[in-house]
């Protein structure tokens, strides 16, 4: 008996739906060069923290240090998968806006932004490379319009 009854057959990967295609690889590269970028500048930020002073983090700065030392892991094999882990660089994307829209703008245009928050906001707008090298087609034709995946089994009649 399969685990797989009653679940379409057409849902798995097709000839049409092989790792890059429809994305030029000059694109491709781009996007792994974006992966890079986060593995170097995590690497960067985060290395030495973890190095020297992981026992002293207090709570939320260590779930803090570990959620970014997952995102490091996560975009080392983005540089190898760049549109498998696609969803990695949507979620980099979409904290760094939030961020910079709900916490960073409202600070400065009140005009109360402490150097803290200044150095947050320097990171967080080298988002602008990372919403350069997406291929924003492939994202809309798998994530906006493509089809999702089955909620139930598909009756076999």
């Amino acid at each position: 008996m399969s685990l797989l009854r009653g679940v379409p057959t057409d849902i798995g990967p097709g000839p049409h739906d092989r790792p890059g295609a429809g994305v030029p690889l000059a694109r491709l590269h781009a996007l792994r060069a974006g992966y890079l970028l986060v593995v170097v500048g995590l690497a960067v930020t985060q290395g030495p923290s973890f190095v020297q002073d992981s026992q002293s983090w207090p709570l939320m700065a260590g779930v803090v240090h570990c959620v970014l030392a997952a995102v490091w892991v996560l975009a080392l094999l983005g540089i190898r998968y760049p549109l498998r882990m696609l969803p990695l660089v949507l979620f980099e994307i979409a904290w760094k806006l939030i961020w910079l829209a709900v916490v960073a703008l409202p600070q400065w245009a009140a005009g109360t932004m402490d150097q803290a928050t200044w150095d947050v906001a320097f990171s967080c707008l080298f988002v602008v490379v990372l919403l350069a090298v997406v291929p924003w087609r492939h994202v809309a034709a798998h994530y906006g319009t493509g089809r999702g995946d089955p909620w139930r089994p598909v009756r076999e009649d």
